[in-house]
């Protein structure tokens, strides 16, 4: 036998044996994800609150980080009219366009557990449209709602990467009213005959709601369903096992179309929404009790409730900033706030724990369960006009 041939052979062995181990040891297992995992962002143990800030003198448009106390800015937008939030993005409405600012914070509520996430602040993108009256999202679709009866659905997983993708629009939209993503669905309020219709994410008609709406105005979403304000009270839509349903909650007594509920303020998620009732108070709505109470504020710039067994709040034109009791309506504190009352329109945004009310150029953090404590104020300057806070 020839070595080269011995050679051979001896590789050829060698080549046998070291696939037949190859074949026999298993490939590393692929690295696990953690549950939540959300690619570029940083999971949380606790809510990690911000707030958007619009400028109305220099229309410098700053994130405030509620954790780190830092501020970032996010270019300008001049002559800010509304804002708007749907936890995560800003909706900032001038010049007949809608400016989108992701905050960087937002959490995911998976009914037993809750993640909560942060990443870097970032300028998203402008869509067109006049008059901003809500936006509203699901894990699928955001509602930017307009005054002109048209809302533009953007898709939610294109928005979360930083890009704007328009899926439709729907033209028949009360004006005073928001479209809102619910249960797979989206609930579309109509000024006539005053209805809501539940319709299919791209817009396609599934159902009407049984219990009318005259005249919607105003929208809220809560654990026990979504909210539309009405001329004769409110209307509840919930949603078992893909069979909608409504509610009516009707006013206590006879209210003028002045002192209606249109517009809803309130902690995201809690069962009680407030609403100013024109020129002589505000309504407390509880959900859960499905009842309305009239709470006798005087003229009120701006209201927001905390939920059940917390307080409503309410800043008078006196600036003061005032607690309720929204069972009751009585009167449980009051501090003066508002270094230049008279200036621009104040906002109420309220987490579990802390309310947040601008002042100027300054944004004041209340303990509302203590006394209407004043537990830090962040000097920004300028003066601020819009304010959506985000994360919770």
């Amino acid at each position: 036998m020839s070595k080269k041939f011995v050679v051979a052979m001896g590789i050829s062995v060698v080549a046998v044996l070291l696939g037949g181990c190859a074949s026999s040891v298993p490939d590393p297992p692929a690295e696990e994800l953690p549950h939540g995992y959300v690619e570029g962002a940083e999971e949380a143990a606790e809510a990690q609150s911000r707030l958007v800030l619009s400028d109305v003198d220099s229309g410098v448009v700053r994130v405030l980080d509620l954790i780190t106390g830092g501020v970032t800015d996010v270019g300008r937008t001049s002559g800010v009219e509304e804002s708007a939030g749907d936890g995560r993005f800003a909706y900032l409405a001038a010049d007949g366009k809608v400016r989108i600012v992701d905050s960087g914070t937002w959490m995911v509520d998976h009914g037993d557990h809750v993640h909560y996430y942060r990443a870097a602040v970032r300028e998203v993108g402008a869509i067109p449209g006049p008059g901003l009256t809500g936006a509203h999202s699901d894990v699928a679709v955001v509602a930017v709602s307009f005054g002109d009866g048209r809302a533009s659905l953007l898709d939610r997983a294109e928005l979360d990467a930083g890009t704007i993708a328009e899926t439709g629009t729907i033209e028949d939209v009360a004006r005073e009213a928001s479209v809102v993503p619910y249960d797979g669905h989206l609930l579309v309020p109509v000024e006539q005959p005053g209805q809501v219709h539940v319709r299919s994410r791209s817009g396609q008609p599934v159902t009407t709601i049984d219990q009318p709406c005259p005249s919607p105005a105003g929208a809220a979403v809560t654990r026990r369903g979504v909210v539309f304000g009405c001329a004769d009270g409110a209307l509840l839509v919930t949603s078992e096992g893909g069979t909608f349903s409504g509610a009516k909650i009707p006013y206590p007594r006879p209210v003028s179309d002045a002192e209606r509920a249109r517009e809803f303020d309130h902690r995201p998620g809690s069962d009680v929404l407030a609403a100013k009732a024109g020129e002589t108070g505000a309504w407390s709505l509880d959900i859960a009790h499905r009842a309305w109470t009239f709470v006798a504020t005087g003229p009120a710039l701006a209201v927001s409730a905390v939920g059940a067994g917390g307080p409503l709040l309410a800043v008078t034109a006196d600036g003061a900033l005032h607690a309720f009791d929204g069972g009751t309506g009585r009167e449980t504190a009051a501090i003066p706030l508002l270094s230049a009352p008279g200036g621009a329109a104040p906002t109420i945004e309220v987490d579990t724990t802390r309310a947040y009310v601008n002042d100027a150029g300054v944004v004041h953090e209340i303990d509302y369960n203590d006394s209407l404590r004043r537990a830090r104020t962040f000097e920004l300057g300028g003066r601020i006009a819009h304010m959506v806070e985000t994360g919770r």
